[in-house]
């Protein structure tokens, strides 16, 4: 298949790529900047340049493929506190692919939560994710000709591309505070999956999911916050604490919101339905391999 790639610079596609092109898939990167353009080349890919805001742009670019897999978003805007209006891009995106690719029964993959393999309890936490308007459409989609599947990205995609995913975040507060921090006694939950592990299942995903699937790719159902804030402290040599509620933002600051995330996820229906086994590091052991601790 031909396949367009949004977000084709970035550390899931470092990943995706590669993997779609070993598997024989040809893939079309789209690359914002010089910079990404060269990363997507040097991935083999084919680079079409532009960004989330070329609606038209994009139109043309699934019209041409035989199937798109939605990674990008406007994380600019997302880090400047506009939660709303990246959300709102990332809508329009979406749109904009299911106008073409309606009644063609070609793959439109984006990222999101959805309520299947087992994990009924992801209600709450679907209901706060802010790509849920882009994910309700790609369900919409699926009646209207399009092979649309959700893929439920853990909150930790670890390996050595991740450079500004919870890990390293959590790394960078430790080594500014002294301090590995945890909230309260650290037993909330983080699932987790390699980057590689995730870049098999987007393949498998595209080559064998049916329209309408709703898929989630943890690997691991969910890693104490405690007993990775306990290696962060070790590696680091520093103390780890128990960051009271009044401290939280002033320890952490915008990532104090993720610190009592604790949204366990299971992947077993996902694992039957595409053949998908796990077979990299997990996240305790990526962490003691110590890459994450090299400094930039």
């Amino acid at each position: 298949m031909r396949v367009f790639v949004t977000g084709a610079g970035g550390h899931i596609a470092s990943a995706v790529v590669p993997e779609l092109l070993r598997a024989g898939h040809e893939v079309v990167g789209l690359a914002r900047s010089e910079n990404s353009a060269a990363v997507v080349k040097g991935l083999g890919a084919e680079v079409r340049r532009g960004d989330l805001n070329d609606l038209d742009g994009l139109r043309a670019a699934a019209g041409d493929a035989d199937a798109v897999v939605h990674l990008a978003f406007d994380h600019t805007a997302m880090a400047a506190g506009d939660m709303a209006g990246a959300a709102a891009t990332d809508l329009a995106v979406v749109r904009a692919f299911g106008e073409v690719l309606a009644g063609t029964g070609k793959a439109l993959m984006g990222i999101g939560m959805g309520h299947g393999d087992g994990n009924e309890h992801l209600g709450e936490a679907y209901a706060a994710n802010p790509r849920i308007a882009a994910g309700r459409l790609l369900g919409e989609l699926a009646g209207q000709g399009v092979r649309t599947v959700l893929v439920g990205i853990p909150p930790v995609v670890h390996s050595t591309r991740d450079r500004s995913g919870f890990l390293p975040t959590l790394i960078r507060i430790a080594r500014a505070k002294e301090a590995s921090g945890q909230v309260g006694d650290g037993t909330n939950r983080w699932s987790a999956v390699h980057t590689l592990d995730l870049a098999r299942l987007y393949r498998l995903a595209l080559e064998k999911a049916p329209a309408g699937a709703e898929l989630h790719a943890a690997a691991e159902e969910g890693v104490e916050v405690r007993a990775i804030a306990e290696v962060v402290g070790r590696r680091l040599g520093v103390p780890v604490e128990r960051i009271p509620d009044e401290r939280v933002a002033e320890h952490f600051g915008f990532f104090g919101a993720f610190m009592t995330l604790d949204v366990p996820v299971r992947s077993g229906r996902t694992r039957e339905l595409l053949g998908w086994e796990p077979t990299e590091a997990g996240l305790l052991a990526d962490l003691e391999e110590g890459h994450y601790f090299a400094e930039q």
